[in-house]
């Protein structure tokens, strides 16, 4: 039986970004485009527990999307938002999440990380852009109470494949939950093993899980 596809649908009040994130959402496999809205009142009469992921901007026009959003979670629970943003700045991000958003993206997302937001949410998980997790770390990391980051000598995506590696992950099931090819995910796990100056990936394991990692 064919695995059913995520139903989407896009709330903005930009028609050309909606139909362009429509076209988008048109040629990735296992996706489906389930409605349109420009606006809170069609978001809200066009949007039921058939759909799985909203993308949600935070202007629509004179209504706000992070109300629409706390709407739409509070009458669809199973509801996955994922907000598709100009709006960078902290308190944005804080009041999307505390409304019931899964994941916070701006809208210069590349369309591998739009479908990656997608898939992420759709599962569960919580997801950033990487410049708005990248303002979170640095909050984070200010001040006395600094928290350490396991092996700084890798970038962000290296650290995240050898978080998937500790977890058992092996590299096709890191490649389909990354949306990267399998050759991407082999030459990352092999700039892992260098810069961490270890044998094998039981070895990196080991040690990733030593700090913490793949828990």
């Amino acid at each position: 039986m064919a695995e059913q596809s995520l139903r989407v649908a896009v709330v903005d009040d930009h028609p050309v970004f909606r139909l362009g994130m429509v076209g988008l959402l048109g040629s990735l496999d296992g996706i489906e485009v389930a409605c349109q809205a420009e606006d809170a009142a069609q978001a809200l009469a066009r949007i039921d527990d058939s759909v799985d992921v909203v993308l949600m901007d935070l202007h629509l026009g004179a209504d706000s999307g992070i109300e629409t959003t706390r709407s739409l979670v509070r009458a669809v629970p199973s509801l996955a938002v994922l907000v598709i943003t100009m709006d960078e700045d902290d308190e944005s991000v804080v009041a999307a999440m505390r409304a019931g958003a899964r994941g916070y993206l701006l809208k210069s997302a590349s369309p591998v990380e739009v479908e990656r937001g997608i898939r992420a949410v759709a599962n569960g998980e919580a997801i950033l852009g990487p410049a708005i997790a990248a303002r979170a770390m640095a909050t984070l990391t200010a001040g006395r109470t600094a928290v350490r980051v396991p092996f700084p000598e890798l970038s962000d995506r290296e650290r995240e494949v050898l978080d998937l590696l500790a977890r058992g992950f092996d590299n096709a099931s890191i490649a389909r939950r990354m949306v990267l090819s399998p050759k991407t995910v082999r030459n990352h796990v092999s700039n892992v093993l260098t810069k961490m100056g270890v044998p094998d990936r039981a070895a990196a394991i080991i040690r990733a899980r030593d700090e913490g990692l793949g828990a």
